[in-house]
């Protein structure tokens, strides 16, 4: 095989994991866009705010925000079962078992106490998880290679219950105890960093401003974004959230450039990933991104945009990271206040707007609009000339990315019989039967 077959041979496994991965993220993506509007309605300035819609509120509220407490949950299930060759239920099972072994453990180095000052009922998701959707994101796709390369294996007579699938949750456990350890070492040094960061940035409006957002957006991916909201919009200074309701005229430095990014260029970023999606799929991909639009336009949830192309196209990402801080920057500049109860969306800036402390709340909309534009604009010259992996965009002849019931390749063919070296078998293990394809 000469070097140059060997390198495409390689580039095509790459690509071929990357649309896997991406397949493997629209799961939990999928269920995020209603999560958003259930707890968008269920808070107390919407169907809260009458006490005979009082309990539905509730529930609402609660069935919504269950999701994104969950989520990296969703996210580790999501992408063990999507990214694994064939994954069946005993992934997602692994998944599971790995998830709460790792989170527990890194909380015993990185304990989550709360935060004098904070009030989880105004945060979108709760401090549970102290990498957020990272530990789901590690969890999935450690759990995916482990179920990939143990499922079938075969134990001694004596252990045999124990072999198959029923060794991966095994296997699983003991690999993220390792990991949960080593990520829980590191965790109060990046606690530390950025209480520093945050106290820094709030210094100057502008200048902190940018830096804020750009960090905001850039830190999501591995879950530490909290670690950065948290001091800056609850605690220092009385906290920017806190002092906007509390009608000072200076606040909001740290929420308002948010508006224009989350109602306005989301939006137009979901259309420009819909018009280039491929034409067999973006019938699909439409129905994501028009749900996701809404749901960020609306209510500020920006997670279903975000995540359709955090990580199968991330120099988007870097882009929007980029263009979010110079909103904040910009705002602030201008001299426009504006906070949010719950997330920059439509529902706070309609209730808010006419608030003591806001002030030019009028001048976002240009401001979105123009923000509309350039992320359109940006995001399918970006998406076309460098051919990313957006959702729709796979190759012509594989599995679509965005439909996670097509059919995954495995790399031995599926007889229905177990090969030699494999785990228990069928009659004495029914967890290791003949896979479906997913």
């Amino acid at each position: 095989m000469s070097a140059t077959s060997a390198e495409s041979k390689s580039k095509g496994r790459r690509l071929a994991g990357l649309q896997r991965f991406g397949r493997s993220l629209m799961l939990p993506i999928a269920t995020l866009p209603a999560a958003g509007l259930l707890l968008r309605l269920g808070q107390d300035d919407m169907l809260g705010r009458w006490s005979a819609t009082q309990d539905i509120a509730k529930v609402l509220a609660a069935a919504g925000g269950g999701l994104f407490d969950w989520l990296p949950l969703l996210f580790a299930v999501g992408i063990a079962v999507g990214f694994a060759r064939k994954g069946d239920g005993s992934t997602g099972v692994a998944a599971v078992v790995g998830f709460i072994v790792f989170n527990k453990v890194v909380q015993v180095f990185a304990p989550i106490n709360e935060l004098e000052g904070f009030d989880e009922g105004w945060y979108l998701a709760p401090i549970k998880w102290p990498y957020s959707v990272l530990s789901g994101v590690v969890v999935g796709l450690v759990t995916a290679v482990l179920w990939q390369r143990f499922h079938r294996i075969k134990l001694p007579p004596y252990l045999a219950f124990f072999g198959g699938r029923r060794f991966v949750p095994i296997i699983n456990s003991f690999v993220l105890l390792l990991l949960g350890v080593v990520f829980g070492l590191i965790f109060p040094v990046i606690d530390a960093g950025m209480q520093n960061l945050g106290e820094a940035v709030t210094s100057d409006a502008v200048i902190g401003g940018g830096v804020y957002g750009f960090l905001n957006r850039l830190l999501i991916p591995i879950g530490l974004h909290q670690l950065l909201n948290v001091p800056v919009w609850f605690i220092f200074d009385g906290g920017d959230i806190n002092n906007f309701f509390e009608g000072d005229p200076s606040a909001g430095a740290f929420t308002t450039g948010f508006f224009p990014i989350f109602m306005f260029a989301l939006p137009a970023a979901a259309l420009a990933i819909w018009q280039t999606a491929r034409p067999s799929q973006k019938k699909i991909v439409g129905g994501i991104m028009i749900s996701a639009a809404l749901t960020s336009f609306l209510t500020g949830v920006t997670e279903p945009i975000e995540f359709a192309f955090m990580f199968v196209a991330w120099p988007l990402y870097l882009i929007h990271a980029v263009l979010t801080g110079i909103s904040l920057a910009l705002v602030n500049a201008l001299d426009i206040h504006l906070g949010f109860a719950f997330s920059a969306g439509g529902i706070d800036f309609a209730l808010n707007a006419g608030a003591p402390a806001a002030s030019k709340a009028w001048l976002l909309i240009p401001i979105g609009l123009a923000y509309a534009a350039i992320y359109y604009l940006i995001f399918r010259w970006v998406i076309t000339k460098w051919n990313l992996r957006t959702p729709g965009r796979e190759d012509e002849g594989d599995a679509a990315v965005t439909d996670p019931t097509a059919d995954q390749p495995d790399s031995e063919p599926d007889t229905g019989k177990e090969p030699a070296g494999s785990g228990t078998t069928k009659a004495k293990d029914s967890g290791s039967q003949a896979e479906s394809p997913q």
